[in-house]
């Protein structure tokens, strides 16, 4: 199981057992701001959500965006990972 960038749905997606987990984005100029995580119920509390959005934030920062957390997953991710934080930058 790897995440996956689609780019045209501007998410990453990770295929779990029940479902698809996704961290969803929107581009504002050099940004991503993460607007929404999901995991299917089933799948919750296994670590899913960080795998993807730990990949999210990397393939992010290699492309030269900066980071911008506005789900409150990504949010409490950043807090944990303050190497992806760019708000002060």
């Amino acid at each position: 199981m790897s995440v996956t960038h689609n780019a045209a749905q501007q998410r990453y997606e990770l295929l779990v057992d029940h479902g698809l987990a996704i961290a969803a984005y929107r581009e504002q100029g050099k940004s991503r701001v993460f607007t929404h995580t999901e995991v299917p119920p089933e799948d919750v509390g296994k670590g899913i959500g960080a795998r993807i959005v730990k990949a999210a934030l990397e393939d992010t920062r290699q492309q030269g965006f900066k980071i911008v957390p506005a789900c409150s997953f990504v949010v409490a991710y950043v807090r944990r990972h303050p190497e992806f934080d760019d708000s002060a930058t």
